[in-house]
């Protein structure tokens, strides 16, 4: 069973991001730096490499880790296979994350990562019992679970600074010709995955943060089907075997809560990816219960899954059980 106290498996990562969201083009700029020193970001001329500010090489390289694309390796970071298999300018998925499927993806692996950089964002999808917040009330539900946890809660302003990044990241502004050019800027906004609300009786629109948990209805049915293996990889059965939907949709680390997908748009999105697997299955027990069955490991058949969302890694001829190619994603 996942561990229901948040932020326990998360590093206290507070603010580290620097206050900048991740912005287009980024994480494809580090993987192209990392590929030819993997000392490219502590380097003299890294602003000049990355074609950014110097306040920014940092929130690259803590970017870059979070979501599982980079690693330490002592001083240095190193590419990991999740950033060859989307990132490669020959064989990757996706190099310039112009798939929907790829922001998806990038913000599962951001959330639910095993070792969390950002515990502010796994506490707001994962574990927030209500849908809408003052920025006050989020900053003393964040210090709260960041104690519960045994740690030093992190200074306000800290946590003032993870409300504004969350918010940057996912809520769409108004249609201003500069908030165009600023969504542009910031791609995971196109998942609306947040709201800015006024708060009652008032106009500032950046008061109140609302968690829209139907966003994920827009999801790629693949992406909900990958999760779903990853998450019951970790939490069910490496081997052959069964996870419930229940459990799928309703655990603070499983997809229907991390990924915004309400039962019936999950339940949906694996029959229609189970339709074409056959080491996959939705079935109902008796009691009306209805589980995911797969038939093989379940972090191998997620990776044949994902690798059908992509043009560029679907095999020329599909059949009832397809395969894709793809090193390693856990």
């Amino acid at each position: 069973m996942s561990n229901h106290t948040p932020m326990t498996s998360c590093l206290p990562a507070f603010g580290r991001h620097r206050g900048y969201p991740p912005r287009e083009g980024w994480l494809r700029k580090v993987y192209l730096a990392l590929l030819q020193d993997h000392a490219a970001l502590r380097r003299p001329d890294a602003t000049v490499v990355l074609g950014v500010g110097r306040s920014m090489v940092p929130s690259m390289a803590f970017w870059s880790q979070a979501f599982g694309l980079a690693t330490r390796d002592g001083r240095d970071l190193v590419p990991t296979d999740r950033a060859h298999w989307l990132l490669d300018d020959e064989t990757g998925a996706d190099p310039y994350l112009e798939l929907d499927a790829s922001l998806w993806l990038l913000h599962w692996w951001l959330v639910s990562a095993e070792q969390c950089h950002v515990p502010s964002w796994r506490y707001l999808f994962g574990y927030s019992p209500i849908t809408r917040y003052s920025r006050t009330e989020l900053q003393g539900r964040l210090a709260a679970a960041a104690e519960a946890t045994g740690r030093k809660p992190p200074a306000q302003s800290v946590l003032a600074a993870d409300i504004a990044c969350l918010a940057s990241m996912y809520a769409l502004r108004d249609h201003t010709a500069a908030s165009v050019e600023d969504e542009l800027a910031n791609p995971f906004r196109a998942l609306h995955l947040l709201d800015l609300e006024p708060s009652a009786g008032g106009t500032d629109r950046s008061h109140r943060v609302a968690v829209r948990r139907a966003a994920g209805r827009r999801c790629p049915a693949r992406v909900q089907a990958y999760a779903s293996l990853d998450f019951a990889a970790r939490t069910a059965s490496p081997a052959a075997g069964s996870i419930s939907l229940a459990r799928l949709a309703s655990d603070p680390l499983g997809p229907g809560r991390l990924l915004l997908t309400g039962t019936a748009d999950l339940r949906r999105a694996l029959h229609q990816v189970a339709d074409r697997h056959a080491d996959l299955a939705v079935v109902q027990s008796g009691d009306g219960e209805e589980t995911l069955v797969y038939s093989r490991p379940p972090v191998l058949l997620a990776e044949d899954v994902l690798a059908g969302a992509y043009p560029a890694l679907r095999p020329a001829t599909s059949g009832a059980a397809e395969k894709g190619s793809s090193p390693s994603l856990s």
